[in-house]
C-alpha cells in the first residue's frame, strides 16, 4: 500500500511527530508513506530521513504528484486547499480527513470545501476532538478516535551513564529543570509561562526553566523581547531549535534533575510532548483543558491545574520537585500509562486496520 499525507505546514510539532512515528511503523508493515507540504517551518529534519517529502505550492505540480504516484489512499490534515486539488486531479481512491485543530473557528475554516470530495472517514486524536468535530460535520461519515503513538523504545528513561551530558545544555547543579516544550504563540500561551517564572523566581532558587522550541514561531521576536525585558534570562534558558532525535536525551536530563515539563496551552487536540515526556518517566504539569485529562492523570502521572491559574501551576511544580519520595512513583506510572494507552504499536495498528478497511484490504 502507498499513501499520501497532505498538510500545508511542515512544523516541529505534534502532528508531524505523530506522522513520523507512524511512517516508520507503517514501513515495517508494507505501507509506504509520502508527505506533501506547502511550507517548511523548520520541520524537514523530522521526516526527510524516513519518507519521500514533496514541498510545493504549485498547483500543477501537486496535480502531477497525485496523478502519477497511484496512491491507494490520501489523508488530508487540516488543509482546505487539498479538497480542490484532489477534485481537480480526479483522484478516485479513498480520502481520509484528519481534523487536528482544537479551535472550532479555525477547524471550520480548515474543513471549507470538503463537499468537493467524499471522505471515507474522519480521524481525530482524542475524544475531546471528536466532540469538537461533531459540531461541524454531518453524519453519517464516521469519526474515528486514534491517539498519537510514541515509540517507547526510543522515548524511554535513561540511566545517567546513557545521557549525553555535553549536548544541548548541562544539567544545572542543585536545580530542578522545568521544561516548556513547543511553539511560542497565543494558543500555547507563553506569556503565562513568563508569569509562572516570575513568581517562582521570587520564591525559589532551586528551579531552572527551559523553553524548547519556537525558532519559527510567530511570536519569536516578541517573546525574546519580553524574556529580556522582564529580566528572566537568569531563570529561563531558551533553546529555539533542538532536533527531534535529540529529545529523549533532553527528557533524560529533566528526569535526572528531578524536574518535570509544564504546559500553559489554552487548547490541545492531543499533545505529543505529554506522551513523550511520560514515556521517558518525566511527570507532566498542564492545565485541565480540552484533551489533556485524557492523557495526564492528575496525581498519578503528573498534575493538572485550573486554566490560567499562575499560583496553581507554581504550586504543582513545587508538589513534584519537593517530594522526591513520590517522584519515582509518578515516573513509573507515567511510563506505564504511555505503554498501555499510547504505544506506537497499538495506535499505529489501529490506523493500519482503518487503512485496510477503506482500501478493501488491498495492501499490495
Amino acid at each position: 500500500m502507498k499513501i499520501l499525507v497532505i498538510w500545508r505546514l511542515l512544523t516541529v510539532g505534534g502532528v508531524n511527530a505523530g506522522w513520523r512515528n507512524r511512517a516508520v511503523y507503517f514501513k515495517k508493515h508494507g505501507i509506504t508513506t509520502e508527505f506533501l507540504y506547502c511550507k517548511d517551518l523548520g520541520g524537514m529534519h523530522m521526516v526527510k530521513d524516513i519518507a519521500p517529502v514533496y514541498l510545493t505550492k504549485d498547483k500543477k505540480e501537486i496535480h502531477r504528484i497525485i496523478k502519477e504516484n497511484h496512491y491507494d489512499a490520501i489523508i488530508v490534515v487540516d488543509t482546505s486547499q487539498a479538497y480542490k486539488w484532489l477534485d481537480e486531479a480526479d483522484f478516485e481512491g479513498p480520502i481520509i480527513i484528519e481534523a487536528r485543530t482544537p479551535e472550532i473557528v479555525k477547524l471550520k475554516r480548515n474543513l471549507k470545501g470538503k463537499e468537493r470530495i467524499t471522505p471515507q472517514k474522519f480521524i481525530v486524536p482524542s475524544k475531546y476532538q471528536k466532540r469538537v468535530l461533531s459540531i461541524l460535520v454531518d453524519q453519517p461519515t464516521p469519526i474515528e478516535v486514534i491517539y498519537n503513538g510514541v515509540d517507547t523504545s526510543f522515548f524511554r528513561p535513561k540511566a545517567i551513564n546513557e545521557i549525553k551530558l555535553d549536548s544541548v545544555s548541562s544539567i544545572p547543579a542543585n536545580k530542578k529543570i522545568v521544561a516548556y516544550i513547543g511553539r511560542l504563540d497565543a494558543r500555547k500561551n507563553w506569556r503565562m509561562l513568563l508569569k509562572i517564572a516570575n513568581l517562582v523566581k521570587m520564591e525559589r532558587e532551586d528551579i531552572e526553566f527551559w523553553i524548547i522550541g519556537g525558532a519559527n514561531s510567530v511570536d519569536r521576536d516578541l517573546f525574546e523581547e519580553e524574556w529580556k525585558k522582564q529580566e528572566l534570562t537568569d531563570i529561563i534558558k531558551w533553546f529555539p531549535t533542538i532536533p527531534y532525535q535529540e529529545m529523549p536525551n533532553v527528557y533524560a536530563k529533566i528526569k535526572e534533575s528531578g524536574g518535570c515539563t509544564i504546559a500553559t496551552t489554552r487548547a490541545e487536540s492531543f499533545g505529543n510532548t505529554f506522551i513523550e515526556a511520560m514515556a521517558c518517566g518525566v511527570p507532566v504539569i498542564a492545565p485541565d483543558v480540552s484533551s489533556i485529562p485524557e492523557i495526564v492523570v492528575h496525581g498519578k502521572t503528573g498534575y493538572l491545574y485550573r486554566e490560567g491559574h499562575v499560583r496553581g501551576a507554581a504550586n504543582q511544580i513545587y508538589e513534584i520537585i519537593d517530594r522526591p519520595q513520590v517522584y519515582g512513583k509518578l515516573s513509573r506510572a507515567a511510563r506505564n500509562r504511555v505503554k498501555k494507552m499510547f504505544s506506537l504499536s497499538a495506535c499505529a495498528e489501529k490506523y493500519i486496520e482503518l487503512l485496510r478497511e477503506v482500501t478493501k484490504g488491498d495492501d499490495t
